[in-house]
């Protein structure tokens, strides 16, 4: 492919089809779980940082238009104050590794919370700079963008993160450029189960889909998740499919967590609730993303 020349979008319907592959888990797990953590407070969009509107959406649809949007701020800021080492207690308790999926601006705010993450053996992520999608960034603004992510992540750790979501939207090129950045992988799709191999520019390059249905964000407004109960029977009842499933095709699971979201006290009990469920089942494999890709990539020749 011409490096100059904008990569065409292709949609694809068919996937893997009936066909599906075995991803042979680590001791014959039927699903691999993958909780991610989002570490974003400072990363959005707010008059008081410099940017040039204020989000609007949390856990209330607020619109401040005029100034910058304190109660936004404060409630964003719940995250590394507190809900982050809540939530890392009870990952502590239970031994579960995670990925922390960090925006840049919010690892420069925080520093020692990436820092921290390292330290206990979670991998650490890029997600994306500050809260915006790049769908109509120009190709060197992205490019930029994907650089200083990673270049505040390596500062604040001293480690070079291999996987990558954008917030929002990526463009027609992310995919392209995180290649050239040398990421082992990206979380841009929502379209699987299971993880996939993409050639890009010759380079056989790892997608782990993300999933917004069995997330926390559905906390925020207009999500319709409202007790703790609501995240841990939905998790449960995705895993329990999977897990049944599995016995014959084996698939992946993403849990998406935010400390400002299920590190509150009355949410907590719903990450504990499935977490224990699914410890209790077996055939489990919790894993960082990275180890998926990196599993996946040790077996992918044979079946992609």
């Amino acid at each position: 492919m011409d490096s100059n020349k904008t990569p065409e979008y292709i949609r694809n319907f068919k996937g893997y089809g009936a066909d599906r592959p075995d991803p042979k888990w680590p001791n014959g797990a039927r699903v691999a779980v993958s909780i991610v953590l989002n570490i974003e407070a400072g990363s959005e969009l707010s008059l008081a940082s410099g940017d040039e509107k204020n989000e609007s959406i949390y856990e209330i649809i607020e619109n401040v238009k005029r100034g910058p949007n304190l109660a936004l701020s404060s409630h964003f800021d719940y995250g590394p104050r507190v809900g982050y080492w809540r939530v890392m207690r009870i990952l502590d308790k239970y031994s579960i590794p995670c990925t922390v999926s960090a925006a840049g601006r919010a690892v420069d705010c925080s520093p020692w919370l990436a820092k921290d993450v390292v330290a206990r053996g979670h991998e650490i992520a890029c997600h994306s700079y500050r809260w915006e999608n790049h769908t109509e960034m120009s190709k060197e603004h992205e490019r930029r963008i994907i650089r200083k992510t990673v270049d505040s992540i390596q500062r604040a750790t001293g480690v070079r993160p291999l996987g990558w979501h954008t917030k929002g939207s990526s463009s027609i090129l992310t995919r392209q450029l995180l290649v050239e950045e040398g990421f082992l992988y990206d979380s841009d799709a929502y379209d699987d189960d299971l993880p996939y191999t993409v050639n890009i520019k010759d380079h056989n390059h790892i997608v782990i889909p993300y999933a917004f249905d069995t997330n926390d964000m559905r906390f925020m407004a207009g999500g319709n998740f409202v007790g703790s109960a609501d995240l841990a029977s939905y998790c449960i009842d995705a895993f329990e499919t999977l897990w049944h499933e599995g016995e014959q095709q084996p698939s992946l699971m993403t849990v998406g967590i935010h400390p400002r979201l299920s590190g509150r006290p009355g949410r907590i009990s719903g990450l504990i609730k499935f977490l224990v469920h699914a410890l209790g089942r077996g055939q489990t494999w919790f894993a960082r993303r990275m180890d998926i890709a990196r599993h996946w990539q040790s077996i992918s020749g044979s079946h992609i």
